[in-house]
């Protein structure tokens, strides 16, 4: 009997060991040797010290390792709804502490307000300068304004350009030998007898002055792009001619005689490259012509026919309208831009 009472009680004691055991709260890890508690016991003298009267040990305290330190408050935490702090300017004000001459004087809230202009424009370079370059244009040249007579010639002009837009030259055009009366006008006069005093021409030769007022370019043959440029021109100089026989060609015979001539024309250059260009141009030569004596011969003796006096009428402005078609040669073939592109 006495047996089974001391198996019971040791059971029972074997029991109670486990729940004591799991009922106990973990003891917290004891600090390093030497280290020193800066918050809780800083604050609170009393909290983990030991008090000697009693003769415990010191209690273990937590540490908060976001705490501020003692004796300061928590920072501010900032929100959305909050403006921060003006710093004084920012860089525009240490700019102009560090050198007030360079500091900008711009109203920043008026300009603003200035309205935007997105548009960028870009200024290019003459493709073709002229300037300080001679001009060599060799040209073919058909009447225009004459229905009676043409008179076409090969000519040659030489231009040298003072400016880019200004220029001063010669100009020369042969006409001898190539002149043609029409078939047509002959036929009529020997059908009705009747006729117009005609000339010819023999040589021409004339100092202008060409501007150029304007340029542009436009795409041709695909992508190629054609640079061109208009001008206007003038000068005066010489013309020979001579009337064509038509009333009395037995006894008349004219030579030819130059005249005083102005001219004025305009022209288009179109450039293949920076030195070489087609030229088209219209030119009108002014000048006096004299005409053949248009009186009926019939009426006279030999002896007024004869004489050279008689030969010649009245006198007539004669506007001579000529097309040129050519080539333009710049030389030299190169240059150098005075400012960089």
């Amino acid at each position: 009997m006495k047996q089974a009472r001391a198996g019971l009680l040791v059971a029972m004691a074997l029991l109670a060991v486990p729940a004591v055991s799991t009922a106990k709260p973990k003891e917290p890890a004891a600090p390093a040797a030497g280290a020193t508690d800066t918050s809780a016991a800083a604050t609170d003298p009393k909290a983990g010290a030991a008090d000697p009267k009693k003769g415990g040990a010191a209690q273990p305290v937590e540490i908060d390792a976001d705490a501020p330190p003692p004796g300061e408050e928590p920072p501010a935490v900032a929100t959305g709804d909050e403006t921060p702090p003006d710093d004084g300017g920012g860089a525009l004000e240490d700019i102009c502490k560090l050198d007030p001459d360079a500091c900008p004087k711009v109203n920043m809230a008026e300009a603003a307000k200035r309205p935007l202009k997105a548009q960028m424009y870009a200024v290019q370079q003459i493709y073709a300068l002229r300037a300080r370059r001679f001009e060599i244009q060799p040209f073919w040249a058909l009447t225009l304004n004459d229905q009676f007579v043409s008179h076409p010639a090969p000519g040659i002009a030489l231009n040298y350009y003072m400016t880019n837009v200004l220029a001063i030259g010669a100009n020369f055009n042969w006409y001898q030998g190539l002149n043609s009366d029409s078939e047509f006008n002959a036929q009529t006069r020997r059908a009705v007898h009747v006729g117009v005093p005609l000339n010819e021409y023999q040589w021409s030769a004339a100092g202008n002055f060409t501007y150029v007022p304007m340029y542009g370019k436009f795409a041709g043959f695909g992508d190629f792009i054609f640079h061109w440029d208009a001008y206007v021109v003038g000068g005066i100089g010489a013309l020979s001619s001579r009337p064509i026989v038509v009333f009395d060609p037995r006894y008349r015979n004219f030579s030819y005689k130059p005249k005083i001539a102005f001219n004025a024309g305009i022209g288009v250059r179109i450039f293949f490259n920076r030195w070489f260009a087609a030229i088209f141009e219209v030119r009108d030569y002014i000048y006096n012509e004299k005409l053949e004596n248009i009186e009926d011969v019939d009426v006279h003796d030999e002896a007024w026919r004869q004489n050279e006096s008689n030969w010649l009428g009245e006198s007539k402005i004669t506007n001579h309208v000529q097309a040129q078609a050519g080539i333009s040669i710049f030389l030299p073939f190169t240059w150098e831009y005075r400012l960089p592109k």
